[in-house]
């Protein structure tokens, strides 16, 4: 597959739309603003001989999420032999599925801290800028910014962050620095279809909206959500994607919370037409499953993708919390007007952050080159098992390097 270039961000035509009152803290009721806008950015639309459009399919990689404790920033130190921080050798393993998409979209758990630091690991995460660079690198397109640590700093981490993918060229989806930018939905072109990408959060750890800003972090509101992704979808979206930072930590099944919440947006139709395309679940810290629910593709959890030495609720070392899923998927043209985009090929890569050398590394890959590394068939077998483990085999999902 040719790796895609990077093309320049246009703008799209405003469509203004109406929607319920604002989001507030986690836990209350009613619906945000739905966004107004699709802000684009991707490759330019091929055309037939006859001077109309050329309909082409793409690939997605969707992977978990980006969190750097204490160690793993000090690896990028050293990574950078005394100067600043280099994430790029981190993500050297992956780079090559990852820049093959069409479209590649992460999920950036963590703020970043002022240049030069002071930085920060868990509990309240401050992590260095040069991450966004490490992931552009990689060839991811952009990422999800709503979760848990989203308002560790307060407004300023999230407007650092924010600042920080503009410079290097990511877009992202799930926190804004304004009311006008939380009414514009990253939108990107892959093949010839606009693919629009949601993104939402259960809570925030506790820390309160900023005041005045009740658009700063989108909080998880099944209403909410399916009014964002209709308005994505009538100002123009082919292809509607929505992460969703949800589920139990260390749980490797999903909670109610995610089967119930995960139905619903699933069943939710305009028209005939599904309004969500499909769900990128983060935050559980291990792989979750991946499950077909109402034709549409639910990945519960990818797991980390970069993580420190992980410890579960007992307290002991879980190596569960290094393991990771990369999904891939192919997404072809609709057969007739007014019909979805459909999944006509559905992947997994197994990953595992190792910290012994400081790299994500592909498993399926690696092994092929080294299948002695007994630590890493341990690690792809675990990851199997739980990807797999609600029958999405049956669906066609299947393992892929």
């Amino acid at each position: 597959m040719t790796k895609r270039t990077r093309q320049a961000v246009t703008l799209l035509s405003a469509l203004l739309l109406s929607a319920a009152a604002g989001c507030s803290a986690a836990g209350s009721s009613g619906a945000g603003p739905a966004p107004a806008r699709l802000a684009e950015s991707g490759k330019p639309t091929p055309t037939s001989a006859a001077g109309s459009p050329a309909a082409r399919g793409f690939t997605l990689v969707a992977s978990g999420d980006v969190l750097p404790h204490t160690s793993v920033i000090q690896r990028a130190a050293d990574d950078a032999g005394g100067d600043g921080y280099d994430f790029k050798p981190m993500f050297s393993g992956v780079k090559p599925l990852v820049s093959a998409a069409d479209l590649a979209i992460c999920h950036m758990e963590t703020i970043y801290g002022e240049e030069g630091g002071p930085f920060s690991g868990y509990p309240a995460f401050k992590s260095p800028p040069e991450v966004a660079e490490g992931l552009k690198d990689a060839g991811y397109d952009g990422c999800s910014t709503a979760s848990n640590h989203t308002l560790d700093d307060g407004a300023a981490g999230l407007r650092r962050t924010l600042d920080r993918f503009d410079k290097v060229g990511l877009k992202h989806a799930g926190s804004a620095r304004t009311a006008a930018e939380a009414a514009t939905v990253a939108t990107y072109t892959a093949g010839t279809a606009k693919v629009a990408h949601l993104a939402y959060t259960y809570d925030t750890n506790g820390y309160p909206l900023p005041e005045g800003q009740p658009w700063a972090v989108n909080l998880m509101k099944q209403d909410k959500i399916i009014a964002d992704a209709r308005a994505a979808r009538k100002a123009g979206a082919d292809v509607v994607l929505v992460s969703v930072h949800w589920g139990t930590e260390w749980q490797t099944e999903p909670d109610e919370t995610q089967l119930s919440l995960g139905r619903a947006l699933t069943a939710s139709q305009t028209g005939g037409r599904p309004d969500i395309d499909m769900i990128l679940g983060t935050h559980a810290h291990i792989p979750q499953p991946y499950e077909k629910v109402n034709g549409t593709w639910i990945i519960y959890g990818m797991g980390d993708q970069v993580a420190g030495e992980m410890f579960n609720y007992t307290g002991a070392r879980d190596m569960r919390g290094n393991y990771g899923s990369i999904g891939r998927f192919t997404f072809a043209p609709p057969t007739a007007p007014g019909q979805r985009w459909q999944v006509t090929k559905a992947e997994f890569v197994p990953q595992m952050m190792d910290l012994s050398i400081g790299r994500v590394v592909n498993l399926p890959d690696t092994l092929a080159k080294n299948p002695d590394r007994s630590d890493y068939e341990s690690a792809q077998d675990a990851i199997s098992e739980a990807v797999l483990g609600r029958g999405a085999a049956k669906d066609g999902l299947t393992m892929a390097k």
